[in-house]
């Protein structure tokens, strides 16, 4: 199998099973009942998942250390969520005090 028509097959059977991932709650809505605890762990679970994103996100770039100063930017957008800041103001400033870093020096 040639390299594109792999790729293709491999974009094929992704959007197929995306496809059918997102069918399967509308057609078991109602038929499959989940236990509080399940719940509970599903909901954590999330949290979880995002967290993790956020912070391989945040601390790495091409497999290392992404410097102080993004660390610090999303540190400064976390602060300004945390403090109800309209969301055009979070990005704003996480974004500012990276720039301002990355101006002043610091990695």
């Amino acid at each position: 199998m040639s390299g594109t028509t792999a790729t293709l097959a491999a974009v094929l059977a992704l959007a197929a099973g995306t496809y059918a991932f997102r069918l399967v709650g509308p057609l078991l809505h109602g038929r499959v009942e989940l236990s509080a605890r399940v719940r509970t762990l599903l909901s954590a679970g999330a949290v979880v998942l995002l967290v993790s994103l956020l912070a391989t996100g945040t601390l790495t770039e091409a497999h290392a250390f992404a410097g102080w100063a993004r660390p610090a930017g999303v540190l400064a957008g976390g602060v300004l969520a945390w403090r109800r800041a309209p969301f055009a103001v979070v990005v704003l400033g996480a974004a500012a005090a990276t720039a301002g870093l990355r101006m002043a020096g610091v990695g």
